[in-house]
């Protein structure tokens, strides 16, 4: 693995998943396998892991290669997890993770429009085997749909205005790369000084989830994961923006309130430490919560 590749908080995730002692665990989101790879290195019986990203699951079956006999790669959306489960006749696990939003490899790999970065086809799918690109959608969505997308996702005070300048550019030519589309963003946004961030960072945030469908089905995907929890066993979930965070705590609130089959283990998200994020300065927004089934 590559430092640009580093898994996120791998100490944190070994302490609350505990796979020392053994037994089947299920990575939902495997992306380049360090987080598999740690869990197997510290005592995992066996992995199954999800991924939606097949350039992402040739690259983990690479690093998880001397694991073999012990893990098996899907591909399958996380929210897949009920049917991959029963397919393998897994009814219960000792242990799940979900690692949630975009991984480096997708942000740093050439052609897949994650990133304003470089001039690129204007993609944005983790799955690029289905479903519409960033700039189908933007050619078809009705500017009130992207507007609703761009301030519910990406929290842009400005959607309006961006919305009307996609929509006006296009009405010229198709929005096919990220230089143009980031282009008509800058224009759109209002500035003032010094930015701490690029105006088309939350416009491109939001339509990566957009395409994605990240938040939806979510909080359903976190009620199956919990009731595939033997006792004792935790989910544990990496998120890194608010919007994935808040659905979340939300979501490991409610299961936990019902019938106290369930416990948060995490009163407050865990965060990376100071030396990770020196080595990693994009785990700096990463959060972790867990949830236990008890015995």
């Amino acid at each position: 693995m590559t430092p640009s590749h580093e898994p996120v908080m791998v100490p944190q995730v070994l302490d609350l998943l505990a796979p020392a002692r053994g037994g089947v665990f299920v990575d939902c989101t495997v992306g380049l396998g360090g987080h598999s790879r740690a869990l197997l290195e510290a005592g995992a019986s066996r992995i199954v892991g999800l991924d939606r990203d097949e350039a992402a699951l040739a690259i983990a079956t690479d690093v998880l290669a001397a694991f073999r006999n012990r893990v098996e790669l899907v591909h399958a959306d996380y929210r897949d997890l009920d049917r991959v489960l029963e397919e393998r006749g897994i009814s219960g696990v000792d242990g799940a993770l979900a690692d949630l939003g975009v991984s480096s490899m997708q942000l740093d790999e050439a052609g897949r429009g994650f990133s304003f970065r470089r001039d690129e086809p204007l993609d944005m799918r983790m799955d690029q085997s289905r479903g519409a690109t960033a700039a189908a959608l933007l050619h078809q969505a009705h500017e009130e749909d992207i507007a609703d997308a761009i301030f519910r996702f990406g929290e842009e005070r400005f959607s309006r205005r961006v919305a009307r300048a996609i929509v006006n550019a296009r009405g010229e030519a198709p929005i096919e790369t990220t230089g143009r589309l980031a282009a008509i963003v800058r224009r759109a946004v209002p500035h003032r000084g010094h930015q701490r961030i690029d105006p088309a960072t939350r416009t491109f945030q939001a339509l990566r989830i957009w395409v994605n469908r990240e938040l939806e089905g979510l909080d359903e995907f976190l009620a199956r994961a919990t009731e595939r929890l033997l006792a004792g066993a935790r989910l544990a979930v990496i998120t890194f923006h608010s919007l994935e965070d808040r659905i979340v705590k939300h979501a490991f609130r409610a299961l936990a309130a019902p019938d106290g089959a369930l416990r948060v283990v995490t009163k407050r998200p865990l965060t990376p430490a100071d030396d990770e994020v020196a080595r990693n300065p994009r785990a700096r927004s990463a959060k972790l919560r867990a949830i236990e089934r008890l015995a």
